[in-house]
């Protein structure tokens, strides 16, 4: 039997919850603060999805949209802190869930969890291989002129090898790096400002970064007004802040390394989502002042480019250009790394737990204290998931194309439905348990009467939104329908439910009992004698 008096006080309370120090407890505050932020990445989400705020809804979607939106996903990110400051654990989530709610809930909100965050972990990898193509194209003509889907998948694929390989190495090693990424994502995002303001001939007003709404979207003939516009097009949009701020959950997958857990990762959650939304609304401005032809952001969107890549190469030189992209695209590896060390920490807690099929190969830890098959498990299915990203979707003509992403699309929105739906369980039971909850260090006192009830409001709102189809060509019925146009987010996330429902009532209640002790019964006694 462990010896409790030796304990730190992170393996005693983590002991008290059941699990013994497996995972080596080398982070520091700061660091579990850094990996939800690089994760949250405003180099990634604000340059990769800024296109589709553009196109649904226009600038008032981004200057009005995302500090909207932030003060919800913010709310959400309060509530979260105080149950990882109760319960941190590398469960994070799904423990909190099966604690407060039961086996059930457990199993539905890990699985919910887990395809969240292997698809954020895709969408990250696919959008910085797009930036690093666009930025090796920035320094050779040919090889821009050369540009292919397969291309960048196999930068993709790449891209999720070296980022497996730097989690497996060592985790003291990716505490380092997200260390640098922190900084990395702060003086680039403040570089990139400067550059915007000081560096274009000429910048837009107020009343057009504050007021101007575009249609782009092919819902409403195009108009920007009208019921249509305001209640299905602009929320759309809100599809960028929504993005852009989530997988802030991975300060609870990390507490297990994290020293001081208790206060130290309900901290990391709620200061990265409040830094990340002032310092993108300053980036998404300075973007959004420097448009330079409106009508030309949209035409290049349509043939499948980023908006953001477009408004850089109008307003700036070569140089400045290249500058810009090159601060994005390493920023958004470094998110990739982060989302898979997120994805797979969930992955082998999820599998001690027994709830995966083969859980003892993904549960299983390195002699270094690396989860390595679950990194190697999320990094493989994260490519596989993103295979319909290789088939081209034209709206257009060959003469006048109109290529969109819609694979890249449909994964960003599997992956904000799975995490916030995940997330809306466990806030939900805590609201519903009331004052029986017995809080942590870290807590928001009767806050959360209100707080749970709101966050639960927002998430259940926008998932209903982004299970959606983006244009309407996707919707079956439609004269143009064709499955390429499909938002196929609903079909991973409502079938991956389904399946998940029929599995758990023909097989899993029979032997999933939720989170189980790795720890000698004898020391958890200890805690409560």
């Amino acid at each position: 039997m462990s010896d409790v008096t030796e304990m730190s006080d992170d393996e005693r309370r983590l002991a008290e919850l059941g699990y013994k120090q497996e995972l080596h407890r080398s982070w520091s505050g700061f660091s579990n603060f850094a990996i939800s932020f690089s994760i949250i990445s405003i180099l990634a989400g604000c340059f990769t999805t800024f296109g589709q705020a553009w196109s649904n809804g226009g600038p008032v979607a981004i200057s009005w949209g995302w500090p909207l939106i932030s003060v919800f996903i913010l709310i959400i990110g309060f509530t979260m802190s105080e149950l990882v400051s109760a319960y941190p654990t590398s469960g994070g989530i799904y423990w909190w869930a099966a604690k407060l709610g039961g086996p059930a809930a457990g199993f539905f909100t890990g699985w919910l969890n887990l395809i969240g965050l292997i698809a954020v972990t895709a969408s990250v990898a696919y959008g910085a291989a797009n930036f690093v193509d666009i930025m090796i194209g920035l320094f050779s003509e040919d090889y821009a002129a050369n540009w292919s889907l397969t291309r960048v998948f196999i930068i993709f694929v790449v891209i999720l090898v070296l980022a497996a390989v730097v989690n497996i190495f060592s985790s003291h090693l990716l505490a380092v790096i997200n260390n640098v990424s922190v900084w990395w994502h702060v003086a680039g995002a403040a570089i990139v400002i400067l550059i915007l303001v000081f560096v274009p001939d000429h910048h837009q007003d107020l009343g057009f970064v504050f007021t101007e709404r575009i249609n782009n979207s092919g819902y409403a003939a195009g108009s920007a007004s009208g019921a249509t516009y305001w209640f299905l097009v602009l929320p759309l949009g809100f599809l960028l802040t929504q993005y852009t701020i989530t997988g802030f959950d991975a300060s609870a997958h990390l507490s297990e390394e994290t020293q001081s857990a208790s206060n130290a990762a309900a901290k990391g959650i709620w200061r990265s989502i409040a830094y990340s939304a002032v310092g993108g609304w300053f980036l998404l401005l300075a973007l959004l002042f420097a448009v330079q032809d409106k009508d030309a952001v949209t035409t290049g969107i349509n043939q499948g480019l980023y908006g953001s890549d477009v408004i850089l190469g109008q307003s700036l030189s070569t140089f400045w250009h290249a500058t810009v992209i090159v601060i994005s695209a390493f920023g958004q590896l470094f998110c990739a790394t982060a989302c898979l060390t997120s994805a797979s920490r969930m992955g082998f807690a999820f599998s001690r737990d027994g709830a995966i099929p083969g859980s003892r190969i993904w549960a299983k830890v390195t002699e270094r204290k690396v989860p390595a098959n679950a990194v190697m498990g999320a990094a493989l299915v994260a490519g596989l998931i993103t295979l319909p990203a290789l088939i081209e979707v034209n709206f257009g003509t060959e003469e006048a194309p109109i290529i969109l992403p819609t694979a890249f699309y449909a994964v960003v929105s599997v992956a904000v439905i799975g995490l916030y739906l995940a997330f809306l369980i466990p806030i939900w039971l805590r609201w519903k348990m009331g004052d029986a909850f017995v809080p942590g260090s870290w807590n928001n006192g009767q806050k959360y009467k209100w707080m749970n009830l709101v966050a639960v409001a927002e998430i259940a709102i926008i998932c209903v939104y982004f299970i959606l189809p983006l244009y309407p060509s996707g919707w079956p019925g439609h004269k143009d329908f064709a499955w390429k146009f499909v938002n196929y987010a609903p079909i991973l996330t409502i079938g991956s439910l389904i399946l998940l429902a029929i599995w758990w009532q023909l097989s899993a209640r029979k032997w999933f009992t939720g989170p189980k002790h790795t720890i000698d019964k004898a020391v958890i006694d200890a805690f409560t004698e």
